[in-house]
């Protein structure tokens, strides 16, 4: 196994994230196996409670495991299945070394930061590294492990020093340190001394950059590249310039012009790699090559309004982004999102700022399709209902997850059913669950929130007689799909008759047919929600089927991409 950390100096959020998963993917190109693991500092045991507005997006696993979103990058970027076990965090290491200590493990010794949780965290590595995560089944050769936050922080001290035991644990030519650093523009002038000061810091620590990827607004110019490979120690072969591109999916493709490959091969004595790997990873790098090429020559916009109530903070709803753009690039079309915070569609904001509601308003107006994404709480939820209402009546596409799902439902109850002021409980506990639109699941824990929502991928059911169904025919006329979940309410089964008697049908249910997991409108252009969250599965080569539909009905496009040929879903697990 080959290990290759990537750890970041100056500021958090500096992209190590999509460096790790473009290298990743590299490696990927050359016919090697590739699992990733992600470090998370914090305290928390995992991600599931943490605001989006303060952590970014809580990615949903296979497993039900709520992580960190760079693992969504990874999933998207290697096309691989991972884990809760691959995202470590503070709060996880400390547990499981607490709850060995009160087993009487360590035998009576004094149990301290080191050796004994910097020996847990190198196990914990060593471990999850070996868990097959694509469809080979067999034990992954390239480990690439990212460490969240900056170095020299006093919460990461810990992973950093059993990093610098990692390495002599598994030799050096197995451990490979990429460290990400930020190359500011200052008067027209590329800055060198973060980088110096972050490199002399990571020394200090007792670990050495085998290379270094300087993040930098514009070109890195030859010079600079030289003098920070002078003053940090290190050829100027290992100092990669990481520009400012088009898109992300164009930094492996940035990597790999600097010869990235050829150092790390080198390093980590990588060698007579079998010829059928090697024809499998070129035709990999050939699909992404005509990927990123295809979406530089699309010249038609498709813009989707994004009405949300976490959209002061983009990366809370990364996966929705990254879906948006797969299922772009497959339609030929510059994506064009308008960011809509859905409490200035609502009525108490044209009474307090008529500007920002009609400015609103406008970016939903003139909209090609709206997306209602998944979230929590009863802010903004009037705002998600008016739209849903405008995208119903004008025949505009919408596509809502989750809790998008439920406000679709809560607006035909409404204004079409007539049971004025029908909601969720969610919103109010108190409502009638004779006409709430919305209620709790049963067997859902109401106290305990932490890990206790429907987590995880579940089979969801087409319904007979759904033939004509877009999103069915999307999904290739599939009996049966496998998404992920994440959510703690569901419609209420008392309702569904009347709902259905209007024209909303429930053309998808959970493997007990008790659960509506899939909405859609018949005679409408393109008007589908799912309970599940089809985001956590898109992946760049392989575009989440209900938002390509969404993208696709929105750019005029939906019957052509009805009838290609490539829409082969598997509907197994």
């Amino acid at each position: 196994m080959k290990y290759v950390v990537v750890s970041g100096g100056v500021i958090s959020g500096i992209g190590k994230g999509v460096l790790a998963s473009s290298t990743g993917l590299l490696f990927k190109t050359l016919g090697l196996r590739v699992t990733s693991i992600k470090i998370d500092p914090y305290m928390n045991i995992d991600a599931g409670t943490m605001s989006p507005l303060e952590h970014g997006e809580c990615f949903v696993l296979n497993d039900g495991g709520e992580v960190d979103l760079d693992l969504g990058n990874y999933e998207r970027y290697l096309n691989i299945t991972l884990t809760r076990n691959h995202n470590i965090t503070t709060g996880k290491i400390y547990s499981h070394v607490i709850e060995r200590e009160r087993k009487g493990d360590y035998l009576g010794k004094t149990v301290q930061v080191v050796p004994h949780i910097t020996t847990a965290i190198q196990e914990w590595i060593e471990r999850v590294a070996k868990i097959p995560v694509d469809d080979t089944g067999l034990e992954p050769e390239i480990c690439i492990i990212e460490l969240g936050g900056t170095v020299g922080d006093i919460e990461s001290a810990p992973f950093v020093e059993a990093l610098r035991q990692f390495q002599f644990r598994v030799g050096t030519d197995n451990f490979a340190l990429i460290h990400v650093s930020l190359v500011p523009v200052i008067h027209g002038e590329q800055k060198t001394k973060p980088t110096q000061a972050a490199i002399k810091d990571l020394r200090s620590l007792g670990l050495t950059p085998d290379m270094i990827a300087c993040r930098c607004q514009e070109e890195l110019e030859v010079a600079t590249i030289e003098k920070i490979g002078m003053f940090c120690h290190v050829g100027p072969e290992q100092v990669i310039a990481v520009h400012d591109v088009n898109s992300t999916y164009h930094v492996p493709l940035l990597l790999k012009e600097q010869r990235m490959m050829k150092y790390l091969t080198k390093k980590l004595a990588i060698h007579d790699i079998p010829q059928a790997a090697l024809d499998k990873g070129e035709k990999l790098l050939t699909k992404w090559r005509n990927l990123t090429s295809s979406a530089d020559k699309s010249f038609e916009t498709v813009t989707i309004a994004l009405v949300g109530k976490y959209t002061h903070l983009k990366d809370s709803y990364l996966s929705v982004i990254k879906s948006l753009e797969h299922s772009s690039m497959r339609c030929h079309r510059r994506l064009k999102i308008e960011w809509v915070e859905s409490t200035d569609l609502e009525e108490d904001t044209k009474k307090t700022n008529l500007s920002v509601f009609h400015k609103a308003w406008h970016h939903v107006c003139q909209a090609d399709g709206i997306l209602v994404p998944g979230g929590f709480g009863s802010r903004g939820i009037e705002g998600m209902i008016a739209a849903a209402k405008y995208a119903r009546e004008n025949d505009i596409p919408y596509l809502g997850v989750c809790l998008g799902l439920q406000i679709a439902v809560i607006e035909i109850v409404r204004n079409v059913i007539g049971i004025q002021g029908s909601t969720s409980m969610e919103f109010d506990p108190e409502a009638s669950e004779d006409t709430a639109a919305v209620v709790y699941m049963p067997d859902v824990d109401q106290v305990k929130l932490g890990g206790t929502m429907r987590l995880g991928i579940h089979s969801t059911k087409f319904v007979e007689n759904s033939e004509w169904s877009k999103l069915r025919q999307l999904y290739g006329g599939s009996d049966s799909v496998y998404e992920r979940h994440r959510h703690r309410y569901e419609v209420n089964p008392k309702l569904i008759d009347q709902i259905e008697a209007k024209g909303l049908k429930f053309i998808g249910k959970d493997e007990t047919e008790k659960r509506m997991e899939i909405i859609e409108l018949k005679d409408h252009k393109f008007f589908c929600g799912t309970q599940y969250h089809p985001e956590y599965l898109s992946k760049v080569l392989d575009p989440s089927r209900p938002f390509l539909g969404l993208v696709a009905a929105s750019a005029g496009i939906l019957d052509d991409i009805l009838e290609s040929d490539d829409l082969n879903y598997k509907g197994e697990f």
